[in-house]
C-alpha cells in the first residue's frame, strides 16, 4: 500500500499528465502535428520542465502517453459517443478545440482506464476545464462525462446501501 505522500504525489503527477494530454491533443488538433512528434516534444520539453519562468509539475509520463495515444487510437469510437451527449444540433466538430480535447481525453479514460474511478475522472477534467474557461464549459464537461460514465460503468453509480441488504 502506498504511503499517504506517495499517493498524493501520484495523484498530482496524474493530474499533470491529464493537463499535458489535453494540451497535446489541442496542439495536434490545431497544427496537425504527428502523434509521435507531439508526445516526444512534451516528454522532452514540457513535462516537469520550467517554461517562461513557470515550473510545470512532474507528470506521470506513461499515463500521459497512454491518454494521448489512446484518444488518437479510439477517436472514431469516442467522438460519436460524445456527439450523442451534446445538445441537439451540436456536433463535436463545432465545439471549441480545447473543450473538444478535454471531452475526448475524459471519454477515453472512462472507457479504457477501469483502474481510475469515474467520479475521479470527471472531477479531474472539470478542474482542467476551469483552468481554461470561466463560463459554462466546466458544466458541459461535467454533464457529458457524467452521462458517459453512467452508460459505460453504471455499477460505479449504484448506491452503497443497496447491497447491504
Amino acid at each position: 500500500m502506498a504511503k499517504r505522500g506517495e499517493a498524493g504525489n501520484r495523484s498530482s503527477s496524474r493530474s499533470a499528465a491529464r493537463l499535458a494530454a489535453v494540451q497535446a491533443l489541442y496542439q495536434m488538433d490545431m497544427t496537425g502535428i504527428d502523434l509521435n512528434k507531439v508526445v516526444a516534444e512534451f516528454e522532452a520539453y514540457r513535462l516537469g520542465q520550467e517554461i517562461e519562468g513557470c515550473q510545470f509539475a512532474d507528470a506521470e509520463a506513461a499515463f500521459f502517453r497512454d491518454l494521448v495515444r489512446g484518444v488518437v487510437r479510439e477517436q472514431l469510437k469516442i467522438d460519436p459517443l460524445i456527439d450523442q451527449q451534446l445538445a441537439e444540433g451540436w456536433r463535436l466538430t463545432r465545439v471549441d478545440s480545447i473543450l473538444r480535447a478535454i471531452l475526448r481525453a475524459g471519454a477515453f479514460e472512462i472507457l479504457a482506464r477501469n483502474d481510475v474511478p469515474v467520479r475521479v475522472i470527471i472531477s479531474e477534467y472539470v478542474d482542467i476545464a476551469h483552468a481554461f474557461f470561466a463560463k459554462d464549459e466546466p458544466k458541459v464537461v461535467n454533464g457529458i462525462l457524467d452521462k458517459l460514465g453512467h452508460k459505460a460503468r453504471p455499477q460505479e453509480f449504484v448506491r452503497q446501501g443497496m447491497h447491504d441488504g
